[in-house]
């Protein structure tokens, strides 16, 4: 299947992460790509198609959390509006010791995922279809609330929405990781307030240029310190309307 490929820019960039791969999970990647093409012919899931720009932009970027965390670890992690999977299954093909869950509120999306899952065979994982807000209720059913070591998102809103979406999800202790692609001083003092309302605090963010390319990018640390309240995260559509300030 390489041979189709040229993997030049990926295995560099895998190596500036200090990330070996066997070829199993190699094959894993290509035959996720191909998936992630031919769905794409008919839904949307990404814009990126071409295979060097996936390699750097999704599935490198996805992996740069090796930079922040030790990924070699028996971690339970939520992946919040992953969308086509990122950063989730790019983590599990190389870091399968992490158990993870993927939430996306597209089911059609929900759909590719659990098909790539099939397809690559992979284990200790599961895609779910549900709004970040619903699943971490208190009295959702089930409820995820608290029961995650790490949370990731690389979904697109500021960082006082993204923390309501996704600290309620993580046990004291853990870690909320937010990507981000740009700078954000601004921003980060913007939602120091939300953060400490919901139990968080601003442990570290990591700036850094993706592998093989002039790409920006910036890891964002939040530590949950202690548990959420229960009156957040706010009902479906209120934290992106009205951020918490």
């Amino acid at each position: 299947m390489e041979n189709k490929y040229d993997l030049t820019e990926f295995e560099q960039g895998l190596q500036e992460l200090g990330i070996t791969l066997e070829q199993t999970q190699m094959n894993a990647f290509l035959k996720y790509y191909e998936l992630l093409v031919e769905w794409n012919s008919f839904m949307n899931l990404t814009a990126i198609t071409e295979f060097k720009e996936v390699c750097i932009k999704h599935f490198l970027d996805s992996l740069s959390l090796i930079k922040v965390m030790d990924c070699h670890q028996n971690l339970t992690l939520i992946d919040i509006g992953t969308g086509a999977g990122f950063p989730g299954i790019p983590l599990k093909i190389a870091f399968p010791e992490l158990k993870i869950t993927l939430l996306d509120s597209l089911g059609k999306r929900v759909k590719f995922l659990n098909e790539v899952i099939n397809q690559l065979g992979l284990k200790d994982i599961e895609a779910i279809h549900g709004r970040a807000e619903d699943y971490a209720m208190p009295k959702a059913l089930p409820s995820l609330r608290e029961k995650f070591d790490v949370c990731v998102s690389r979904a697109v809103a500021n960082l006082a929405t993204l923390s309501e979406y996704c600290l309620p999800y993580v046990k004291v202790g853990g870690n909320f990781i937010s990507y981000k692609s740009e700078k954000i001083a601004e921003e980060k003092q913007l939602a120091e307030k939300a953060i400490s309302l919901l139990g968080g605090e601003i442990a570290s963010q990591n700036e850094f240029m993706l592998p093989s390319s002039d790409i920006y990018r910036n890891l964002f640390i939040i530590k949950k310190t202690k548990q959420t309240p229960k009156k957040y995260p706010r009902k479906a559509g209120l934290p992106a309307k009205e951020p918490l300030a």
